[in-house]
């Protein structure tokens, strides 16, 4: 096997850069990347810094473009200003770029982000192959339209770093050991796509990076303790616990996928009866559909059916519904969260079967429990590339 050498686009020059940051000054840019614009004394206040010593470690900051004084609502060119403004800090999200592919079995969807992981372009192709040489060629021809994308929007900038994610084992957030849907073992991804992009590139297991994503830009923001259940080709978990992801080698064994759920259930391929991958992946319930409505159905089509009262479809879509309230309960008395997130691209079915869900959740819990505080995250597969894109920014401002 043989990549090319030259790089298919021009390696970035960073305006700003983040590292080496360490101690205070490191928490300052977090504090600011992650809430900001924050005031000084709202700074203070978080990190225990006398407005002095907060002076003294933003001063280099700022100097450095790192940082910069955001205007207030209130200040414009032509108000009147009384001394010098108390600008909150803030950071530039146009001043650093990144890129975020997400690789299934036979598609790769992709993302363009700022710093903040705002989305500014998606694009995705199939793949025809999942040969390793195939999957970077797909990978960096992706990387390419959505560097010229970025060249229309802001001609002067450029992509900062690249992140791929996919279900299987990763270590180091460069070597997949383990990606059964992609016939791999042991392969360097990251130094592939470096050596074909010239970009810096992470790579982590999909449900890893979509929970880095929901926990620093997305519905868990601010809970120290949240856990994200994902529903649709698989099962998917994640769980933060003060303030920091849960790791695990076993993170890309879908362990939830086991979790029995319905004891008059259909069986799974894994020969569990009623488990959550026979009650709630996508596949699962369109086979199940499909046989009791006898004509093929899509996914989709099979919630839109229930959602206008075809009683085989509402019958079907209820019984998910159930189970899904009861993995939620599961979930909420095992970690007791401050909230509980659910995506995946069959994350619809909440929606659809909102009661049946409830009548699991309850039927599962403590009556004298808190209401659960559940989200919803976007369905669409752009959102799991925005989750590799996490990762890449989490890379270059973590130094990792």
């Amino acid at each position: 096997m043989t990549f090319p050498l030259q790089p298919t686009v021009s390696a970035p020059s960073a305006p700003t850069a983040w590292t080496p940051l360490s101690g205070p000054t490191r928490q300052i840019a977090l504090e600011v990347l992650l809430d900001g614009p924050l005031s000084r004394s709202a700074l203070s206040q978080r990190l225990g810094l006398s407005p002095g010593s907060l002076t003294r470690l933003t001063k280099p900051l700022l100097d450095a473009g790192l940082l910069v004084e955001a205007l207030t609502p209130a200040e414009t060119e032509d108000a009147p200003r009384l001394g010098r403004p108390a600008q909150p800090l803030d950071v530039d999200p146009s001043s650093h770029h990144f890129v975020g592919v997400k690789l299934t079995g036979d598609h790769a969807y992709a993302a363009l982000t700022d710093l903040r992981a705002g989305v500014l372009a998606a694009t995705d192709a199939p793949l025809d192959a999942t040969d390793p040489e195939h999957v970077v060629d797909v990978v960096a021809t992706l990387v390419d339209e959505l560097v010229a994308t970025l060249a229309t929007v802001r001609p002067s900038a450029s992509v900062t770093g690249l992140g791929v994610s996919l279900g299987g084992h990763v270590e180091r957030r460069t070597d997949v050991t383990l990606a059964d849907h992609l016939g791999w073992r042991d392969l360097p991804l990251a130094a592939l796509l470096s050596e074909r992009t010239g970009l810096r590139t992470v790579v982590e297991n999909d449900i890893v990076a979509v929970t880095e994503a929901t926990h620093w830009f997305g519905e868990g923001h601010g809970c120290s303790r949240f856990a994200l259940v994902t529903i649709g080709a698989g099962i998917g978990y994640g769980l933060v616990v003060h303030d920091e992801a849960v790791e695990s080698p076993e993170a890309g064994l879908s362990l939830l996928s086991h979790f029995a759920l319905a004891p008059d259930g259909p069986v799974g391929p894994c020969g569990h009866t009623g488990c959550a991958t026979a009650m709630l992946t996508t596949g699962a319930l369109i086979t199940q559909a499909s046989r009791h409505l006898g004509r093929d159905v899509t996914y989709d089509q099979l919630l839109d059916l229930a959602a206008a009262g075809d009683p085989v479809a509402r019958d079907l879509v209820d019984a998910s519904g159930r189970a899904l309230g009861r993995l939620i309960a599961a979930v909420a008395n095992f970690t007791m969260p401050e909230r509980v997130v659910l995506g995946g691209e069959g994350v619809r079915l909440a929606e659809v079967a909102a009661d049946a869900v409830q009548h699991g959740l309850h039927g599962d819990r403590d009556p004298r429990t808190r209401p659960l505080d559940i989200r919803l995250q976007s369905p669409e597969l752009a959102h799991w590339a925005r989750g590799a894109a996490v990762v890449a920014i989490q890379a270059f401002v973590l130094g990792r």
